[in-house]
């Protein structure tokens, strides 16, 4: 790669290289591990599938479009485009008025009706996994639900995570100090986030004006 390349996108580039700075399919329980289950109701809809163009269908695309993360806390910059399994993407991430890259690789796309409690769900959504390199280690999924029965629209984070191995000495403190407290910031403005964009977005298609066949 030629020296002329952004170092931004040679460090892109160079996510191909790097493995998950975790076991995937070891257990994530015990000491230094953090399980967070946040959900935010979303506006309704009528019972039965998805609406066309109804609150599911919007939270969708904001879910795709990694829209719901608050960009003073973590922002996408490199890796822009629907979720695909092995998509790798580069965030930049700040707390303490620093900002760090954070690498991290997607896993599962998911778009199906699961069952709950024998309640039936449409549910679509992503995850994705820490890199080496990466603050933290772990996995965290975003996704919309559609309960059926009821047309209850929620959004939903799901993450386990635990610090990852830092060698600034004055970073590892912060992040020891900082990290925690800006992970839950992050997760609670992602959830009021999607609530607002997707009422916003729902707005937006009601003004919008009708077209007529023909």
């Amino acid at each position: 790669m030629t020296d002329d390349v952004p170092p931004r996108e040679r460090q892109y580039a160079d996510l191909r290289r790097r493995a998950p700075n975790f076991d995937p399919d070891a257990p994530r329980t015990g000491r230094g591990w953090h399980v967070d289950d946040l959900r935010r109701a979303l506006p309704l809809e009528p019972p039965g599938p998805p609406v066309a163009g109804g609150s599911w269908e919007v939270a969708r695309g904001l879910v795709r479009d990694y829209a719901y993360a608050d960009p003073a806390i973590v922002r996408l910059v490199q890796g822009a485009g629907p979720p695909e399994p092995g998509r790798n993407m580069l965030l930049e991430g700040r707390f303490c008025g620093l900002r760090f890259h954070l690498a991290v690789r997607v896993g599962d796309v998911v778009d199906r009706v699961v069952e709950v409690d024998g309640r039936r769900a449409r549910v679509w959504g992503w995850n994705y996994l820490t890199l080496e390199g990466h603050l933290e280690r772990g996995r965290m999924d975003q996704e919309v639900r559609k309960w059926l029965d009821t047309g209850e629209v929620e959004f939903r984070i799901h993450a386990v995570s635990r610090r990852g191995p830092i060698p600034n000495p004055v970073v590892r403190l912060g992040f020891m100090l900082f990290g925690r407290r800006t992970q839950l910031k992050f997760y609670r403005r992602a959830c009021r986030r999607m609530e607002r964009l997707t009422a916003a977005g729902l707005a937006e298609r009601r003004r919008a004006p009708v077209r007529r066949a023909g």
